[in-house]
């Protein structure tokens, strides 16, 4: 990833501890978080830059598949928490990763976020931490929730969510 330059890739990502959202779907928090991010990303890139793009959002196939793309589609069009999506070309898209290197290049990026999180290994999050969306100092795109404010995530209480879009470079 470090061949990228610095302006051509931004990810996105949501770490949750399970016990500070009480009566709340976790995956449903964090793709709202990840949906949110991601089209203010696009919109600025819009307004700032000129850059009408739309966006697309890619994920390794699961059981949430389904539930994914009726939230997409219902913060389109309803909206959600923070507003609607205005800036993506379709619904997230399944696909397996095996056969595709960005579903792989997800995969490796939730990875060295967990590391990071479960086993305070930071070998591979230091190669990406830098990539997360940011402008003028405020980090958008890395979002964490915690129960208390000096908890662990546990592995079986960590849900990771992470989108890779990668911005064409000008």
């Amino acid at each position: 990833m470090n061949k990228f330059r610095t302006d051509s890739v931004r990810l996105f990502a949501c770490i949750v501890e399970k016990a500070a959202l009480t009566g709340t779907d976790p995956v449903h928090y964090c793709f709202e978080q990840i949906a949110m991010r991601f089209d203010q990303f696009l919109g600025r890139r819009h307004a700032k830059h000129n850059d009408p793009q739309r966006g697309l959002m890619l994920f390794d196939e699961s059981s949430t598949e389904k539930r994914l793309q009726t939230l997409a589609r219902e913060f389109k069009y309803q909206g959600h928490s923070y507003g609607k999506t205005r800036n993506y070309a379709e619904v997230p898209v399944f696909l397996d990763s095996k056969a595709t290197r960005l579903i792989q290049l997800a995969d490796l990026v939730a990875f060295s976020i967990f590391r990071h999180f479960e086993h305070n290994d930071d070998q591979y999050f230091n190669l990406i931490k830098h990539r997360f969306d940011e402008e003028g100092g405020v980090q958008h795109g890395f979002h964490v929730l915690r129960a208390q404010t000096n908890s662990s995530i546990q592995p079986q209480e960590a849900n990771v969510f992470v989108a890779a879009p990668i911005v064409k470079s000008e």
